[in-house]
């Protein structure tokens, strides 16, 4: 059975049936049992009536063997009359004093019955007075009589009638139930079925709020993630081919006109060839980095490091480029800093590019600003600029590659745009994290939280 609807209903059925045989089984055996107690409480209840009434209308017990009662005692002495329609059950009368009126359970008429076995009789009571004590025992088959057992078979039948409607029930209720449930896989199916064809980004129905529906949510959240990261990963082969392109044109351009001798082999030309030349092993530096820190194999040289140092030697590097911009550059950090474990040349890296990235973008006579705060076991190193701030709808973007804020700026004033991303790589395999904080008009606070040395977060 290959269909999971059939097997479903099949199963629905099952259940069905198995739980109504039971019920129905464990309902008969009860009736026939509670049945049986109703008619001994009441086979008791006549005793002790009909005793009470000749223990009163003869002032005593005298006679009561020949008075009509005995064939109602049933199994007393041995050769006592037993019910024409039922096999009576074993019974004993005795006296107040406990002395045996009418002999059974081992006992003959004349003796004197135990304390014992007296309390576990019913007290014959006239006027509040005990009387007389009657024990009666249960048959050991106890049989029915003719409308009795018609009574127990009808409400026999009727169960049957009702474990039958029942387990039709749940196979008309079960139809659609299956259906409800094997729909979503279905479409579940087919959307996978689409998106093996590479129909990257298609979706399906949810249709409920239980584990289906959770499913149906994981599977679209997974197909619109695939969508995006294809759409992420053809956007970054056109942008390495342009970054690449650049550069190598421009080569391939100064090298063919000085092999036709249309450009002067001076320290000029070849200066333009050089810097074109580095401008791309750079490029193809940071795509590497990437790379291995997408595979999770970017190496990385831990160490104790203090962040008032690393600070202080970015600053330094990158002091004489803030000078050529007119732009102040300040280290606001308290000496005193707990060590992080970093690899020191890669968050040196880090910095460098968000320094010459916040460079880049703060006008002449303003101020980058360098610090760092140590809190809850990490120290956050803040890079804030007074640039033209970043629009809202960039700032979840920026981190990603090739993407840049302003369009309009050209490539070899505005970077590979590879910047931001290598950062963030590079800090998530330290253990830590890295975000962007920007008001347009008010400038742009990069902050990198790392953990410090000794906490174990790595």
């Amino acid at each position: 059975m290959r269909s999971l609807s059939l097997r479903l209903v099949l199963a629905f059925l099952a259940v069905s049936l198995v739980g109504t045989a039971l019920v129905a089984f464990l309902a008969a055996r009860g009736m026939r049992g509670e049945f049986d107690s109703f008619l001994h409480a009441q086979f008791e209840q006549q005793l002790l009536d009909e005793l009470s009434a000749y223990y009163v209308a003869n002032d005593g017990w005298s006679g009561v063997w020949d008075a009509g009662i005995v064939p109602l005692l049933g199994v007393g002495e041995e050769g006592s009359a037993l019910n024409t329609e039922r096999r009576m059950p074993p019974t004993m009368l005795a006296d107040a004093d406990g002395q045996v009126l009418v002999g059974g359970f081992g006992h003959s008429a004349g003796d004197t019955v135990s304390a014992d076995l007296l309390s576990r009789g019913m007290a014959i009571e006239v006027d509040g007075q005990t009387v007389g004590w009657l024990l009666v025992g249960r048959p050991p088959m106890p049989s029915l009589s003719a409308p009795e057992e018609r009574y127990v078979t009808r409400v026999l039948n009727w169960l049957l009638w009702a474990s039958g409607g029942a387990a039709i029930v749940a196979l008309v209720l079960s139809l659609p139930l299956s259906r409800a449930l094997t729909r979503p896989l279905r479409e579940l199916t087919a959307a996978a079925t689409v998106l093996a064809g590479g129909d990257l980004g298609h979706q399906v129905p949810v249709r409920s709020h239980d584990e289906l529906g959770e499913l149906a949510e994981a599977f679209n959240r997974m197909s619109a993630d695939l969508a995006h990261s294809q759409s992420l990963r053809r956007q970054m082969t056109a942008d390495v081919a342009h970054e690449l392109r650049t550069p190598l044109s421009l080569i391939l351009g100064h090298t063919e006109a000085l092999c036709d001798g249309l450009l002067p082999p001076d320290l000029e030309t070849l200066a333009v060839v050089h810097d074109e030349a580095r401008r791309l092993a750079r490029l193809v530096e940071d795509l590497r980095t990437l790379s291995l820190s997408d595979a999770g194999e970017l190496s990385l040289q831990r160490e104790p490091v203090d962040p008032y140092e690393l600070l202080s030697k970015a600053a330094s590097a990158f002091r004489s480029q803030a000078l050529a911009r007119s732009v102040q550059l300040m280290v606001e950090a308290d000496p005193d800093l707990p060590q992080i474990e970093a690899d020191r040349d890669r968050v040196a890296q880090v910095l460098g590019n968000l320094l010459s990235n916040a460079l880049r973008h703060t006008p002449e006579g303003q101020l980058v600003v360098l610090g760092a705060t140590a809190m809850n076991g990490h120290v956050r190193i803040v890079v804030e600029d007074t640039g033209p701030g970043i629009a809202p709808e960039d700032l979840p973007h920026v981190f990603e590659r090739f993407y840049r804020t302003d369009r309009s700026r050209h490539r070899k004033d505005g970077g590979s745009g590879l910047g931001l991303a290598i950062a963030r790589s590079l800090v998530e395999a330290h253990g830590g994290r890295i975000w962007v904080e920007s008001e347009p008009g008010e400038g742009a606070t990069f902050t990198v939280e790392l953990p410090v040395a000794g906490t174990g977060q790595t």
